[in-house]
């Protein structure tokens, strides 16, 4: 059928419209990776400043890393989405707000962060919980629909640091903010019109009972499955070694160098190389084994990070850039899929959040180890030991026995 077809685009509209509120949460985001560490750096000129802030977001983080899930099961996908975008929407004004009125400080700015922080996981994973309804409602087989979710995110966060870069050029880091709130209204706006099953309020059966029994009957069932229990872990790591590189080591190289339009270009280049990668295993990942292209896409991304931890000239550590974000494409829609596979309806939302909020938990922790370490032995010894991290976690991945139930069917 011809997809400008309006009975294609009718079939197509849940995916569409989840999947366009997904691309301007993560500009927002995107935005937000470039502009946060710049405003911090241009306030306090400190590297370990920057990482201290993403620090400070560890304990609220660690309570949505406990209830965020439930929440997602008691109230549903889509609401907790909404008010997902809008809290990151009024942290995101704030900033500007502040800024031409009273004047930001290191504090205030750490409780916005807090502010836009807090209910991203629930956020993210009220998303990542409806793709298998999403996907049987257009026909499509959970890789494929996984796939293009995690390449509609690499869009955002291709088209997000560019705007972002773009922003702080022209306007600053505190205005580039407006940008941001606007693009989480309107994604709020768009995933309140998500209709699927499973999108609603659970039915009364399938909520959990209570928000602490609810919390601990996710932590257990995650703890007590050895390979969601495995991918959890790792994630953690190589999370805590990333994301410090885009929020820390990279602002801070290129802001001695005062090029923030080649940070943007650098971060540009890795999302376009995680949307190919994540397009690939779309197209042809259903055949594919989930352990194999989860270990080898994190191996092969360790050795593009090493290669730019020596900080080659620009060509070739954008090309190196393109290469990291191309082999770890994947390891999203496989992540998503093993959780999806592994978890009965009425447990998805805690389970994707956990695993989501572990993840975010790991950042902050992360910043909290490099951006001083940065400070103490410089920029290039810190970028090349992120990269051993990263690379050695793939190695532990293709070894992991537990792994190997990754490729098991889906539970009903």
């Amino acid at each position: 059928m011809d997809p400008g077809h309006p009975g294609t685009l009718r079939r197509l509209r849940p995916l569409l419209v989840l999947e366009t509120s997904t691309l301007l949460s993560a500009v927002a985001n995107g935005i937000t990776m470039i502009a946060f560490p710049w405003l911090v750096l241009e306030l306090t000129g400190s590297a370990a400043a920057a990482g201290a802030i993403g620090a400070i977001t560890v304990l609220p983080l660690a309570l949505s890393f406990l209830f965020a899930g439930v929440v997602v099961d008691i109230v549903g996908r889509r609401r907790v989405a909404v008010v997902s975008d809008v809290l990151s929407m009024i942290s995101a004004a704030l900033v500007p707000i502040f800024a031409a009125t009273t004047g930001l400080s290191f504090w205030l700015l750490a409780a916005l962060a807090v502010l836009g922080a807090v209910f991203d996981p629930a956020g993210v994973s009220a998303r990542e919980a409806v793709l298998p309804e999403v996907a049987d409602a257009v026909g499509m087989t959970r890789e494929r629909v996984n796939g293009i979710h995690e390449a509609i995110w690499g869009v955002g966060y291709l088209v997000g640091p560019g705007v972002g870069g773009l922003a702080l050029g022209l306007f600053g880091a505190a205005p580039t903010y407006w940008f941001t709130a606007a693009m989480f209204l309107i994604s709020s706006l768009v995933i309140a019109g998500l209709r699927v099953p499973g999108a609603g309020r659970p039915a009364v059966h399938e909520r959990p009972d209570g928000v602490w029994r609810g919390a601990v009957e996710g932590i257990r069932f995650v703890w007590r499955d050895r390979t969601l229990r495995a991918v959890a872990l790792l994630s953690m790591v190589i999370v805590g070694a990333w994301l410090p590189v885009e929020g820390v080591i990279l602002p801070v190289y290129f802001s001695e160098l005062d090029q923030p339009e080649r940070l943007g270009v650098t971060i540009m280049m890795m999302s376009v190389g995680g949307v190919v990668g994540a397009l690939v295993y779309s197209s042809r990942g259903h055949g594919w084994s989930a352990r194999r292209t989860f270990a080898w896409a994190i191996v092969l991304s360790g050795v593009s990070v090493l290669g730019m931890a020596l900080f080659p000239p620009f060509g070739f550590f954008v090309a190196l850039a393109f290469l990291a974000g191309l082999t770890y494409g994947p390891v999203g829609p496989v992540i998503n899929l093993a959780m999806q596979n592994r978890t009965p309806f009425r447990l998805r939302g805690r389970v994707v959040s956990l695993l989501t909020s572990a993840a975010y938990i790991a950042g902050p922790i992360g910043y909290v180890l490099v951006g001083p370490g940065v400070q103490a032995v410089g920029v290039g010894p810190m970028f090349l030991a992120v990269a051993v991290v990263v690379f050695g976690m793939g190695l532990v991945a293709l070894l992991l026995p537990s792994l190997r139930a990754m490729d098991d069917p889906a539970v009903e």
